[in-house]
């Protein structure tokens, strides 16, 4: 699933070539695109024509762009494949296309593909946030990411150590930090030499700033290489594919030396997923959390 950087290139080419156009069509070829759309894809279409797109905003994995008048915004989660993109209006239409949006000055237009559909577009309502801004409803609930100017870290250093579980589990926890996936806690981890079942309530305070301050060191590299593509799905609103991938240490590495000590990186099963670390640079804790 995209993480952080790969969601906040998505985020840039939005603002770059959709901010400030003005809906002359829209439509939604396949009803999974719009089904966190309670009214269906009819109406997310219908009540898109004729708004005006604001610049688009973030929060962790969702993306959205705020329609004139600030009261509503396009709510896209781009799941495990979905792809926004930027195309010309007479180019193919991709095979996974799922719903399309064009614009009056009838230039390039937006197309949501999703290959698993597991992704989806929806309308919502924005509310106030707890600086004076807007968000979506249904992303109140998300916290800031790292990378975000307002997020505190001294607030996510407190509520980390008050949890009784294990680390990575706390870093996926998008009620602590938004934005962070399976990648980009494994790279953090490595980096802090803290294995992924280390209890977080054993942490001590120095030492989760330090990891802290891995996750946003690891997410703006990836972010200034375009984020982690491992195969087509993961692209920015051009279609190219960021690199990434070629810098990882751990994830995905399984029986390649570490770059630190040259031990050879495990994999290791983790919540139905997989978990990567060197095991002499990344010891096991005396007591895991499990």
């Amino acid at each position: 699933m995209p993480e952080l950087p790969e969601v906040e290139v998505v985020r840039r080419g939005l603002d770059r070539w959709v901010a400030g156009r003005t809906v002359a069509e829209a439509s939604v070829l396949h009803p999974r695109a719009a089904r966190r759309h309670a009214e269906g894809g009819a109406d997310l279409a219908a009540r898109l024509r004729g708004r005006t797109v604001a610049a688009a905003s973030r929060r962790g994995k969702y993306l959205w762009l705020p329609l004139d008048g600030r009261d509503v915004a396009l709510v896209a989660h781009l799941g495990m494949s979905g792809q926004l993109l930027v195309q010309p209006a007479d180019s193919p239409d991709e095979v996974h296309l799922r719903a399309r949006v064009a614009f009056t000055d009838g230039g390039r237009e937006l197309r949501f593909v999703d290959q698993r559909t597991f992704g989806g577009l929806a309308l919502d309502d924005l509310v106030p946030d707890d600086a004076g801004g807007a968000v979506p409803a249904s992303v109140a609930h998300i916290a800031r990411d790292p990378l975000d100017p307002l997020f505190d870290d001294r607030v996510w250093v407190r509520r980390l150590r008050s949890k009784r579980t294990g680390l990575k589990r706390a870093l996926l926890d998008q009620t602590l930090a938004s934005g962070i996936g399976n990648i980009y806690a494994d790279e953090s981890l490595w980096r802090a030499r803290l294995h992924w079942a280390q209890p977080t309530d054993e942490l001590a305070p120095a030492r989760a700033r330090e990891l802290l301050g891995h996750v946003r060191d690891v997410m703006t590299e990836a972010l200034g290489q375009g984020g982690t593509s491992f195969d087509a799905l993961y692209v920015n609103v051009n279609g190219e594919s960021g690199y990434f991938d070629v810098s990882l240490a751990a994830y995905g590495q399984e029986g390649r030396p570490c770059p630190r000590c040259g031990r050879p990186i495990v994999r290791e099963p983790f919540m139905n997923r997989s978990s990567y670390r060197c095991p002499r640079c990344q010891r096991t804790p005396r007591h895991p959390h499990r």
